[in-house]
């Protein structure tokens, strides 16, 4: 591993450190509950004015480096070939709002100057990541922990649509949950002019909303069990609805039926831990018990859904909520050597795939590493 790669576990460091100083758990219910709109003061306290001081920190450090990087990501130069193309007028298979501001930028900068071009879709990004960290972290320097070294944010350096579509869906939950669906919707369908992929959160996450506050019945369990058997004996239904949408992804190098056993386990482990904090966090939580049926789609979506080309990214839209899930749980569970070794295990699972994900950024398919910036390479 050479040196640029100390880059992204500085960033790592650092972000957390200064997320610790995020003191986020008594106004996450605020926030849900919708702010000042709900009788609360607009006046920030100290701690508030604290809180945002530092996530601006967070925000600055996590934008710079995405913003600054050159040549990193395997589709680096494949985003700068359509940004010609697009200048050009010429057809390319993104989004009308992708392409929108691509034109905009390249009127403004000239023709084939990507790099302002990369750096707004990394400042927005962001953006919508630490917003959303703001609104629903309870925990802001564990979840923190969790969106790096899950990969969620040095991803994002890699396939700039889809990873910006994520962090509006992660933005969006807020919404859900507040019962504000008319923002939700809005807010997925600005996305979906970017990655239309992210049209799929609105039933996924509406379902997950109306189950969270349901008490389940005979008819949800019928109907649950009717989707999975869907999902097995209809596959090419699915399949052509997919490439009404994706038709290039028919037979492409996506479309490998590719099992992420790595994203099942995660998954199955959440649910586990679930289980163990069943009657002290999600028996009457909503906010948790909305995260936990996201994540039991996403592991639904694993298992059953290998015929999905780039099933994993579908999956991540489910699965990313654990980074709000696990740190709530974690810290509601009673003091004593399993909640010592339920925090030992979290942190050490991450750790050690963060670890893997650094080695498997050098790969051809991956090339975020060596990272490289326009300031001094």
């Amino acid at each position: 591993m050479e040196k640029s790669a100390l880059v992204y576990v500085g960033l790592t460091v650092v972000t957390v450190f200064l997320g610790i100083f995020v003191k986020n758990t008594e106004f996450v219910p605020r926030y849900i509950r919708g702010g000042g709109r709900y009788g609360e003061s607009r006046c920030a306290t100290r701690q508030q004015a604290a809180n945002r001081a530092a996530s601006f920190g967070v925000y600055c450090l996590l934008a710079g480096v995405s913003a600054c990087r050159i040549a990193v990501g395997n589709d680096y130069w494949v985003y700068r070939d359509n940004f010609k193309l697009i200048a050009q007028n010429r057809h390319v298979s993104s989004e009308i709002g992708f392409n929108f501001i691509v034109k905009l930028f390249q009127d403004l900068f000239g023709y084939d100057n990507y790099l302002p071009i990369f750096a707004f879709f990394s400042l927005v990004t962001v953006f919508f990541y630490v917003r959303a960290l703001e609104d629903q972290g309870s925990y802001y320097a564990f979840s923190l922990f969790l969106l790096m070294t899950g990969g969620y944010y040095f991803n994002s350096l890699n396939s700039v649509r889809y990873y910006l579509a994520l962090a509006v869906a992660l933005f969006s939950m807020k919404y859900v949950l507040r019962g504000e669906y008319e923002k939700f919707v809005l807010w997925v369908l600005a996305g979906a002019f970017i990655h239309k992929s992210i049209l799929l959160v609105i039933p996924v996450y509406l379902a997950a909303r109306f189950l969270a506050a349901a008490r389940l019945k005979k008819w949800h369990y019928i109907l649950g069990g009717g989707f999975l058997c869907s999902l097995i004996f209809c596959q090419g239904l699915y399949r052509e609805i997919i490439f009404f949408f994706y038709p290039y992804y028919r037979n492409s190098v996506f479309d490998n039926g590719h099992l992420s056993y790595v994203n099942i386990l995660k998954c199955v482990c959440v649910l586990i831990l679930c289980a163990i904090c069943y009657k002290r966090s999600l028996g009457e939580d909503v906010m948790n018990r909305f995260y936990f049926f996201l994540n039991l789609f996403g592991l639904v979506v694993y298992c059953c859904g290998s015929f999905i080309p780039e099933v994993s990214r579908v999956g991540y839209y489910m699965i990313i909520s654990q980074i709000f899930l696990l740190p709530r749980l974690l810290a509601q569970m009673e003091k004593g050597w399993l909640r010592r070794l339920a925090y030992a295990g979290v942190a050490g699972a991450f750790g050690m795939y963060f670890i893997l994900l650094l080695r498997e950024m050098y790969a051809v398919d991956i090339r975020l590493l060596p990272y490289l910036n326009w300031i001094f390479n």
